[in-house]
Formats: C-alpha cells, structure tokens, sequence
C-alpha cells in the first residue's frame, strides 16, 4: 500500500475463507475440464431475455439525475454456473489472497486489483464486447469498466456452520412471515443489521454478480431510497445472476441475507464509454482500500483521455470555423473551458495526498431517517419490534 495511515483504528477480524460451494457445483456439473481456460460467451453467458428495469421516475426522480434514465435492474442470469467456477477458483488462489486482500472498518475482507493479473478468464469476462453490450442494453447506455481496479471488487460474506443452522431454525419455523411480493422479500433481522449502513457508490453504474450458492438464502436484497425518502426493496440475485444499479445517483444499502454460510458477490463498476457523457466518479470509498498509485494512475489515466478526446474535438471545432471564415465563438469557448477546468477540479480534489489517507477507514455518511408512513418514527420502531419478536 502506498499510503500510510495517520492513525491506528480498530478492524475487524478477516474471516478464514474456504470455498464453501465448490463440491456442490461440481456435484451438479459435469467434471470440469474448462479451468484456465478461455471466457467463451457463446458457453458462458446464459443472458437470454432482457432484464426487467425500475427507471429513475419509478423512483420518484428525474431522468437526468444519473447518466441513464434507467435506475436498477431486476436480477437476471448473466453467467453459467461453469464460470462462476471458473471465477471463483481465480479469487481463492493463494497469491490473490496474499496480494489482493483488503480490510477495513466496515468489511473484515475484500479483494480488489487482482484481475487480469491473477484471474484472466474473470477480466476477459468482464470485458468481452459481448457481456458489455449485455450490461450496456440493460443500463440504457454504453457502458465499460471504470477502470481495471474496479473489476469484480469480491465482497465475503462467511458463517460459521452453527449460526446458519441457528439461521435456518428461525427461518423454516417463521415462513408465513416471510412475504415475497414480485420480487420483494421480507427478513426479520435486515432492518436492524444491514451488509453496509446508506451510501451512494463511487462510480456511475455497478453490476453485482452472485458466486454463491443462494438455496436456502433469505434476505440479501437491495434497499433504495426513493426520492419521497421510502425504501424499495429488489431482490438479491442467485449464483450466476447479476444486478445493475445505478448507484452513484440512488441512496442504497444490502441488506443481511440469513441461512446461507457464505455469501459472496462480485461489483464491477462501470461508466459511460462516451468521453463528453459526464463523469462525477468520485474515490472516497475506494481510497481507503486500495494501492493509492495504483489508484491514482488508473483515475488519472482514463480522465485525462477523456479531457484529450474533448480538447481534439474542440480544437477540430475551431479550426473547422476558421477555414470556414467565421467568427470566434468566444460564448461557447468560455463554457468549453469552464467545463474542463471543472472536470480537472474534480480530478484535483480526488487526488488526495497519500499521507493524509487513512487506510482501511472509510467514513460512513449519516443519511436523514428514512419514511416509513403517516406514523413516522414510531411506527417504523413498532415494526422492527413487532420483527424481533418474530424470531424470539
């Protein structure tokens, strides 16, 4: 790590990982002899019928609030069960663990960076024209990863064998409190305990893919603010199934997913191929988890080619003009360059001095009490009272 912490913080303990699902899959499977192989998406996509979406105004917001008119997609089957084998024996490799391990105040362990490095088939996956054409169809734009860094960020998620069991218990004997309405299912401890507090993400677009197996799963779903402050649960996706979620632009959290040992998902964030499409990434909850040069360069390198793109463009413009015998546009030059020193303004504030970030803490922001009904507050603690009780 290239930054240096200004201050000792307690985190917590990393998990000891193992790849709870790896004899079930080939149980189901016939015996593999695909690993190390090529990403072939004729084989290892399973995309057929387009994804069911929630658009910004369903929400409650304006089309332009985020760079698409589309807000969140309904999980939908991405990639086979072949690959997410293939993926998974990629992240339990000892040297991704060894090399590509992160901790922090809010997640014991997370991998980040290790791809194309380590995992050749999850970054081909990743970034096969075809699976981006997929993730594009379903976003509404043309879309591509952020930047290498942030392709399949792995979030883990581990249970000891007794507290699943325990999980498991509540769950079989509580099943009609368990309402699943289109997709929207109830968990009696997810209000109380959620993956991560409210956030918005870093980047414009992310698509979480699942690689566990989700059989006995309850819970694990999405959780959004809508403009009027009321939350919209969608479902967590299953092994081999992604999510879309425009996540730079909408108020989010993942909820607890009970009666599973392991959970883990892929985050692939993503953002418009376009160069003059606006881009307000910003690093506040990547910095604190990352080789700050790696970072840094990565940010760098894909912002200024989209400042290049825009000044050849801009140059070609006045040129054009110029042979053309007409005027300087002098108006709409002066905005060009408030844009771009905008644009470089942004890059400058993001690039914070290594010495000065604190690594493996990320500051969660303290979002307004979310709406529950006419009751307010006092309805929304009688029914996570009403939860508890279920479950005692």
């Amino acid at each position: 790590m290239a930054a240096v912490a200004t201050q000792s913080i307690s985190l917590p303990p990393r998990p000891n990982f193992k790849p709870i699902i790896q004899n079930v899959v080939s149980e189901k499977a016939p015996e593999s002899k695909t690993m190390g192989s090529d990403f072939q998406p004729e084989k290892h996509l399973t995309y057929k019928e387009k994804a069911e979406v929630l658009m910004m105004k369903d929400i409650g917001y304006p089309e332009d609030r985020g760079v698409s008119p589309v807000a969140v997609s309904k999980p939908f089957p991405l990639f086979s069960e072949e690959a997410v084998h293939e993926m998974r024996s990629e992240i339990f490799k000892k040297e991704v663990m060894e090399n590509c391990s992160y901790s922090s105040n809010i997640a014991a362990c997370q991998l980040r960076g290790y791809a194309p490095k380590y995992a050749p088939f999850t970054y081909d996956a990743w970034t096969h024209p075809e699976t981006l054409k997929i993730i594009s169809d379903i976003a509404g734009v043309d879309l591509e990863p952020v930047m290498d860094l942030e392709i399949a960020h792995i979030n883990f998620s581990v249970k000891s064998e007794e507290q699943t069991k325990r999980e498991l218990d509540v769950i079989n004997k509580q099943k009609r409190f368990y309402a699943d309405d289109e997709g929207i299912a109830g968990c009696p401890w997810e209000d109380d305990k959620p993956v991560v507090g409210w956030h918005t993400d870093s980047y414009p677009f992310v698509c979480v893919l699942m690689l566990s197996d989700c059989t006995n799963m309850v819970g694990g779903e999405t959780a959004l603010r809508t403009a009027t402050g009321d939350v919209m649960k969608v479902r967590g996706p299953t092994m081999g199934c992604a999510a879309i979620l425009q996540g730079r632009y909408i108020t989010h959290q993942a909820l607890r997913a009970l009666g599973a040992q392991e959970r883990i998902t892929a985050v692939t964030s993503f953002r418009p191929r376009n160069p003059f499409q606006r881009d307000d990434s910003v690093l506040d909850t990547v910095r604190p988890i990352s080789d700050l040069s790696v970072l840094y360069r990565s940010f760098a390198e894909y912002r200024l080619a989209m400042v290049e793109e825009r000044v050849r463009a801009q140059l070609k413009e006045v040129r054009e003009k110029d042979r053309a015998g007409k005027r300087f546009d002098t108006k709409n030059f002066k905005r060009f360059l408030g844009e771009q020193i905008a644009f470089l303004q942004h890059m400058q504030n993001e690039i914070v001095p290594d010495e000065e970030v604190q690594v493996g803490f990320i500051e969660e922001k303290d979002y307004p009490d979310v709406k529950v009904g006419p009751a307010g507050e006092e309805e929304e603690q009688a029914d996570q009272a009403s939860k508890r009780l279920r479950t005692e």
